[in-house]
């Protein structure tokens, strides 16, 4: 197979992957081969048990990427798509390879960076970064670098090139720094610049909407520091920049320090402070002891109000754990700390009765233990056995209270699309057999179960839900309906294994109509008129006949 950039099209390897999957559903050998020699899940297994794999186009399409050499098949997309089409020249090729090194314009869309291909692309023309300071900054070329801040002291603290970056935020924010093979040498190149008199607090504007590369919004901006330790997760870097003086409080490091591993305690033992950071929040969306623990421990208020929404709709780091499913012994934790157990959520619910909503009958437990027993209304008890999945108790009570679930108060009937995103499929199902609103709306983004159940790739909850009766336009709180759900997690796969196409397939099932080509651009489509862009798999069942 010719793997030269020049003779790599992306539609012909699409096709590629379709026929190696029809090879497969033919049970043809050569078909078995391919994929026990490149898929890691098919390595060493027999043909009988790679057919009982049921791999589908994306297990073929990262097949065909193996065979290349790329981790994966998106992989493989970014590389064909950055390399050049004919006539355009090596600016728009270095524009292009930017994107992969620093998430578009440094965070500025959706777009995520990708080191991996970038290393590529720059192995196989090692002249692609030659010439400009700026871009020696985010490969970690050290000789370039100090010979032109040698040769122009100021230039340390000027920005330039193509993404108009300050020459230690070019450092600090290269997603290279997380390859072995670069990690020294642009650590390298940051000491080099502290050393030639850059400010550790060099930063630049938001490139995020409404900001832009253009017109940056300098009231968000984005620190050197925030590179380091809250984009790249570099303990080392961060403690060099930390130790060259710059500022740990820059609103954005220690919050995003949070999502990777070792850079929080660096910016704690250098005096980030906690509070007005949402920081007592954030480690709270993934169950996280150890990094909860260290928040805590250098003066974290387990008490400390929220600040916006959709923080403000619990009132209290306590109350977001449980709306956050955290294990019992988060919460155990959190009390330990000083929590105050007897705290309410704005509408007046307490602790012991918000976790028994959510279905945590061992975290309301731990909260009886500490405060004793609460009574419970005939309301509140239905919903605890419906979010614990406890149908003989919840038609009993149903049985005393018919009018259940229509009496109960909108904040209770926020709870369907609140487990539809925690991924509670049990009490989903109960709530809607026993008659739930199938269409109400909640959850961090406003959107109905059906949504929440698509953008997590949940196929049968999917299903189940259409067969209930939710129907594929059902809004969500940024404008668009489960097609919009749909088109977002499946290029972007928020959850891990999730069956996006089975998703879509389900959606054309009850009614979502096909799809058709975008006549403006072969890798969008138009669904009820709205263009959009889904994942190869996802995008030719959508199409159908039409693919």
């Amino acid at each position: 197979m010719d793997r030269s950039p020049a003779r790599l099209n992306l539609e012909h390897l699409k096709k590629q992957a379709k026929e190696l999957i029809r090879l497969y559903r033919r049970q043809a050998p050569e078909a078995y081969a391919r994929f026990r020699n490149a898929l890691p899940a098919a390595a060493g297994r027999s043909d009988a048990a790679i057919a009982a794999l049921d791999l589908r186009l994306h297990d073929a399409q990262s097949c065909i990427a193996r065979d290349l050499g790329f981790a994966s098949w998106p992989d493989l997309r970014h590389y064909v798509e950055a390399h050049l089409p004919l006539g355009k020249g090596k600016d728009d090729r270095v524009r292009r390879w930017l994107q992969l090194v620093y998430a578009a314009d440094v965070s500025g869309t959706v777009n995520r960076a990708n080191p991996r291909v970038a290393a590529r692309m720059l192995s196989e023309d090692p002249g692609l970064a030659a010439g400009d300071p700026y871009l020696a900054c985010a490969i970690g070329d050290e000789a370039t670098v100090r010979r032109t801040a040698d040769s122009d002291p100021a230039w340390v603290n000027r920005s330039g090139g193509p993404l108009k970056l300050p020459p230690l935020v070019a450092v600090t924010h290269s997603s290279l720094l997380q390859l072995p093979e670069f990690r020294a040498r642009l650590h390298g190149c940051a000491r080099l610049l502290l050393q030639a008199g850059a400010d550790p607090d060099q930063r630049i504007g938001s490139r995020w909407p409404p900001g832009s590369l253009e017109t940056p919004d300098d009231g968000n901006p984005l620190s050197a520091l925030y590179g380091a330790a809250g984009r790249n997760h570099d303990p080392e870097l961060t403690k060099l920049l930390l130790e060259a003086g710059a500022d740990p409080n820059d609103n954005e490091s220690l919050y995003h320090s949070l999502e990777g591993s070792g850079t929080t305690g660096v910016l704690l033992e250098h005096g980030a402070r906690i509070a007005g950071t949402n920081a007592m929040y954030k480690v709270l969306d993934d169950e996280n002891i150890a990094a909860l623990e260290l928040l805590l421990g250098h003066g974290g208020d387990p008490n400390e109000p929220a600040r916006n929404a959709p923080l403000t709709d619990c009132g209290s780091p306590l109350m977001w754990a449980i709306r956050r499913r955290r294990s019992r012994t988060c919460i155990a934790t959190l009390l330990d700390a000083g929590a105050d157990p007897r705290i309410t959520t704005p509408g007046g619910l307490s602790a012991y009765r918000f976790a028994l909503q959510f279905g945590l009958t061992d975290v309301a437990d731990l909260l009886r233990e500490r405060l004793g027993a609460e009574p419970l209304a005939d309301d509140e008890q239905f919903v605890a056995a419906c979010a614990r999945g406890d149908e003989r108790e919840a038609r009993r009570i149903q049985a005393e209270r018919p009018d259940l679930p229509g009496a109960l108060s909108a904040q209770q009937l926020r709870l369907l699309p609140e487990l539809a995103a925690a991924g509670d499929d049990s009490g989903v199902r109960l709530m809607v057999s026993l008659g739930w609103p199938i269409v109400v709306r909640g959850g961090d983004w406003d959107g109905s179960a059906l949504n929440h159940a698509v953008f997590r790739g949940n196929a049968a909850l999917t299903r189940f839900l259409l067969e209930h009766g939710a129907q594929w336009t059902e809004q969500h709180g940024f404008g668009d309906n489960a097609s919009g759900s749909l088109s977002w997690a499946s290029c972007n796969e928020p959850v891990e294994g999730g069956d996006w196409a089975g998703c879509a397939q389900a959606l054309l099932d009850h009614g979502m109509p096909c799809a058709v080509p975008d006549p403006d651009d072969p890798e969008w489509v138009l669904v009820a008129g709205r263009r959009k862009l889904f994942s190869d798999e996802v995008r030719d069942i959508l199409l159908g006949d039409a693919a």
